[in-house]
């Protein structure tokens, strides 16, 4: 029973919160260890806002750089989500360490006298500069139709020269970094953000390369939907939990870091084949189409917690795809069937019309192998349709989930608006929030 609950998903996410609780207070704990003389409470706290959001800085390259144990626990769309939040909360405690100390301590507003002032204020000044440019850039990313890749780039130099800024203005301040062992603690810190930052950019495109993969065909589906089928070259490929994605790098070296996150379809017991459902959406997957078999791939992978793999024991699952939602979804019910999994699927998917349900006629198929109930929710039916139309809301979801709301997982995979209606409605029916689970299509 111990063993059970230490391995439970949520006892692991909540020592991955506490580790990163102790790593942002930590610094700040040993810096009071030898304290310099106390400059008045205000000024010290400052100071300590200074230290948290520095320690903040350090982690978010943490949170980026996909480890398989801290990602395997939450899933990338929450890390990053934590990432964003955090980012906000970290620059706000880095603003308001000068702000407390002008009204404290009048007198030092003269450094912000740039060519007159100290190296190390003038460290303070560019490192909040470059902080503030990367969170403007990337909040307003889109209204300003900066490009995903030259900004990934500079988010990175950006994230380097806010922290490498922030760490040599507390050195050149040396009231609270005054002894070695401080800086060196310090020191370590950064270097091994910078480790994470190399492994990101450099290690891992090399060790990508070393595993590349060939697109196989590239097949047409219902809904604009493009099967990509891709197959290891030279290696064994890997296997993965059904309803987990990759990153695809297609027709260009993995180090141009011009990727894209896509939910893979086939069974995740077979290594030797690996295909993704793509919609025609944006630029680079309306080219999808186009790509001739032959072409070189690349794949970083397999990331996501949106599996029933993780819930053995359930008694069973609904399932709530929209559209290409249904891309993980089809992946579990297809790996379920070759696992002869005897389980109970409900399986709720929602589309415009009849002729955009993808994998329809393979779904079809699956009800022969599984004990699979599938409701087709159409927005534009004909008049000939007999079944359910409009949208999926509490009085449809009422209709068709157990009674015994708690002893199903609910796997939800659509457009954003449509996530947030379920997810809503799901709530009002005393659905367990630990029994819902959400897989968002966009990660960057």
């Amino acid at each position: 029973m111990k063993r059970l609950l230490m391995h439970s998903p949520i006892t692991v996410a909540a020592l991955w919160i506490l580790v990163y609780l102790l790593i942002t207070l930590f610094p700040l704990m040993v810096l009071l260890l030898y304290p310099p003389p106390a400059q008045g409470f205000w000024i010290d706290f400052s100071v300590a806002l200074g230290f948290i959001g520095l320690s903040m800085m350090v982690l978010q390259f943490v949170l980026t750089a996909r480890v398989n144990r801290i990602e395997s626990s939450y899933g990338i769309d929450i890390l990053l989500q934590f990432h964003r939040y955090t980012s906000l909360v970290a620059f706000v405690m880095v603003l308001a360490h000068p702000i407390i100390l002008f009204i404290g301590q009048p007198e030092t507003l003269q450094l912000l006298n740039f060519p007159q002032a100290p190296w190390r204020a003038r460290l303070a000044v560019l490192g909040t500069l470059a902080f503030l440019t990367m969170v403007m850039t990337t909040i307003w990313r889109k209204p300003l139709q900066i490009p995903y890749e030259p900004w990934r780039a500079s988010h990175t130099i950006l994230a380097v020269l806010a922290v490498g800024l922030g760490f040599g203005h507390a050195i050149g301040v040396g009231n609270y970094l005054g002894l070695f062992w401080k800086v060196v603690l310090w020191s370590g810190m950064i270097l091994f953000a910078l480790w994470l930052i190399l492994y990101v950019r450099l290690i891992k495109p090399w060790l990508m390369m070393k595993k590349p993969y060939v697109v196989e065909e590239i097949l047409p589906q219902r809904g604009d939907v493009w099967i990509l089928a891709l197959r290891p070259l030279g290696h064994e490929g890997f296997t993965f939990h059904p309803g987990q994605f990759a990153w695809l790098t297609l027709n260009i070296t993995p180090f141009s870091m011009r990727e894209h996150p896509f939910s893979m379809s086939s069974s995740g017991d077979h290594a030797d084949r690996i295909e993704f459902g793509i919609k025609e959406i944006g630029d680079f997957t309306k080219r999808i189409k186009d790509y001739q078999p032959g072409t070189r791939a690349y794949l970083d992978g397999p990331y996501g917690v949106f599996t029933i793999d993780r819930y053995w024991d359930s008694a069973g699952f609904v399932l709530i795809a929209g559209g290409v939602g249904i891309t993980p979804i089809y992946s579990i019910l297809l790996t379920a069937a070759e696992r002869q999994d005897d389980r109970p699927f409900l399986l709720i998917y929602a589309a415009p019309t009849w002729e955009e349900i993808t994998y329809r006629e393979a779904i079809e198929d699956l009800k022969k192998l599984l004990h699979l109930t599938v409701v087709y929710v159409l927005r534009q039916a004909q008049d000939d349709w007999q079944g359910d139309t409009g949208y999926v809301d509490r009085e449809l979801l009422a209709k068709y989930i157990p009674l015994h709301r708690g002893s199903r997982h609910y796997f939800v995979c659509a457009a954003p608006v449509m996530m947030d209606a379920v997810e809503k409605a799901l709530f009002e029916l005393e659905v367990p929030v630990t029994n819902v689970h959400m897989e968002h299509f966009n990660l960057a």
